[in-house]
């Protein structure tokens, strides 16, 4: 391959390395919520790091858009999980009334 083809492909390595570790970023802050998702939310969580950092992959390791789409995945599951947590969350809040209460002064 000529210099300016090494070049892309460098270029490319270090762009999806990039955004594999901003999408790993995004992935770990969601670990807070994981108390409140459940299993299913514990398993897109460290099933995607386990498969991000693991050596084993479907693509080589140059090549991380295996690797951007798993955490992609993982980060749309955690999302309608906590939207999902949220809703219920505040359908079980009971709401109470608003009307103002008078205020007597007592002797």
């Amino acid at each position: 391959m000529s210099r300016e083809a090494w070049i892309l492909v460098g270029v490319v390595a270090v762009a999806t390395l990039v955004g594999a570790v901003l999408l790993a970023i995004r992935v770990i802050r969601t670990r807070r919520l994981l108390g409140t998702l459940g299993v299913s939310g514990k398993v897109a969580f460290y099933g995607a790091l386990v498969y991000t950092v693991l050596p084993v992959d479907l693509l080589p390791d140059p090549i991380y858009l295996d690797d951007m789409g798993v955490l992609a995945v993982a980060l749309v599951v955690l999302g309608r999980l906590v939207r999902r947590r949220r809703a219920t969350a505040a359908a079980e809040v009971p709401r109470t009334p608003t009307t103002p209460t008078s205020h007597r002064p007592t002797r």
